[in-house]
C-alpha cells in the first residue's frame, strides 16, 4: 500500500514540493500503533506480539488526528521506531492539504474511521509478493529470517486472513498487483488531478449521509491490504498500512 501511495505522490510530483506547500501527504496507520507495556514488548522483542491484530492499534487517537485533519488543522502525529518497537517521544508535524493518502493494513476495519473516508482503494497483492517483501523489509529492521517467518505463519497470515481480507468488501476501488498496475494508477492519479482542479466540487460519502455511493469499480484483475482517498476543503485521502 505504502510503494502504491509513494507512486501517486511521484506522478503528481508532490515530492518534490516542500512538505508544508503540498497538496497532497500520505498518513500511514503504522503512527498509531500503541504504546506497550514492558510485557508486551519484551514479547514483541522476540517476535511474540501480534501487531497485525485491531487491538494493536491507537483507534481513538487515530480517529482524532484524523478529525482535526479533515477539519484543516495542523496536527502532530506520533513517531514509531519498528526496531525498538516504542512510540518516540518526537512526533511529526503534519500541514493541512487538499487530498490525504492514508494507507494501512486495517484502515477499513474500524467502521468510525472507515465512514471518514470519500474514496476506499484495496491494494490486491498475491501473497508470494507479500511475503517476500515483508522478509526484505524486517531483515533490513535487524530481524533474523526465522524470527520473521515464524511470526509470519503465527500472526501475520492468520490476522490477514481473518480481519484485513473480509474489508475489502468495503473498498470502492480494487487494484490487483499493486504498483506494478499503472493503469489503475494513473487512473487514480487523474481522479486526484480533477480533485486539486476543482473538476470534484463535492464527494457523496454514502456510510455517512445514508446514501449509496456513486460507484464501485474494481480494476480487473490478490490482496495486500485497503488503501483510501479522502478529499473536499482542506480535507484528505488515503487507506494503507504495512504490516509490523
Amino acid at each position: 500500500q505504502s510503494t502504491v501511495c509513494e507512486k501517486i505522490m511521484e506522478l503528481l510530483g508532490q515530492n518534490e514540493v516542500e512538505q508544508r506547500q503540498r497538496k497532497v501527504l500520505i498518513l500511514s496507520q503504522d503512527s498509531f500503533y500503541k504504546v506497550l507495556t514492558a510485557e508486551q514488548q519484551a514479547k514483541a522483542l522476540k517476535g511474540q506480539y501480534n501487531f497485525d491484530h485491531p487491538d494493536a492499534f491507537d483507534n481513538d487517537l487515530m480517529h482524532s488526528t484524523l478529525k482535526n485533519i479533515v477539519e484543516g488543522k495542523t496536527v502532530e502525529v506520533p513517531t514509531y521506531d519498528f526496531v525498538t518497537h516504542s512510540r518516540l517521544v518526537e512526533t511529526t508535524v503534519v500541514h493541512p492539504a487538499d487530498v490525504v493518502l492514508f494507507e494501512g493494513i486495517l484502515v477499513f476495519y474500524n467502521q468510525d474511521i472507515r465512514d471518514m473516508f470519500h474514496l476506499r482503494l484495496f491494494v490486491d497483492t498475491d501473497s508470494d509478493v507479500r511475503l517476500s517483501r515483508r522478509v526484505l523489509r524486517d531483515m533490513k529492521r535487524g530481524r533474523d529470517l526465522e524470527q520473521i517467518l515464524t511470526q509470519y505463519t503465527t500472526f501475520v497470515k492468520p490476522a490477514f486472513e481473518e480481519f484485513c481480507l473480509p474489508t475489502k468488501k468495503y473498498a470502492d476501488v480494487i487494484i490487483p498487483r499493486g504498483v506494478d498496475n499503472m493503469v489503475a494508477i494513473n487512473l487514480i492519479v487523474q481522479h486526484i488531478q480533477d480533485i486539486l482542479n476543482g473538476d470534484i466540487c463535492k464527494w457523496q460519502r454514502g456510510a455517512v449521509n445514508g446514501h449509496g455511493r456513486t460507484y464501485k469499480r474494481p480494476f480487473p484483475e490478490q490482496a495486500e491490504s485497503g488503501s483510501v482517498l479522502a478529499a473536499g476543503k482542506r480535507s484528505h485521502l488515503e487507506s494503507s498500512s504495512r504490516p509490523h
